[in-house]
């Protein structure tokens, strides 16, 4: 065989480029969403912390490496703020999460199915049983 017969026909190598990005996308979204887990976490910690708090208890902030004065009824409300925004986002993270494996399972299923058949088939053949 000859170095040309070797390599994975055009068609298929769309294919697996396609997964190794799914790949990618999910490994990324992962790490987004294991990032706001933790800030999440971090965020409940702080509002426990401050609810114990008596109202009229000296309270800072972190603003950068400093800490600015503030009141329980500002922090709380921030926090709770910081929170559903993160909660929104890892919803967001979670749906995507769901779509790219779902994708990739489509795809690893497609890359099978054309590893089984003909080596030469045809690029419309192929393309024709995934609608966009």
């Amino acid at each position: 065989m000859s170095a040309g017969e070797q390599q994975l026909p055009p068609w298929l190598q769309e294919q697996v480029g396609r997964l190794q990005q799914l790949q990618q996308n999910l490994q990324s979204i992962m790490l987004q969403k294991q990032h706001l887990e933790s800030e999440h976490l971090e965020t409940e910690r702080a509002l426990e912390v401050l609810q114990k708090a008596n109202d009229d208890d000296t309270v800072y902030k972190t603003a950068g490496s400093i800490l600015v004065k503030s009141t329980k009824s500002t922090l709380v409300s921030e926090l709770q703020e910081k929170k559903e925004l993160a909660n929104t986002r890892l919803t967001v993270l979670t749906k995507q999460e769901t779509r790219i494996k779902e994708n990739l399972k489509e795809a690893e299923t497609k890359i099978r199915e054309m590893l089984r058949g003909p080596a030469t088939a045809p690029p419309g053949q192929q393309k024709t049983d995934t609608p966009k």
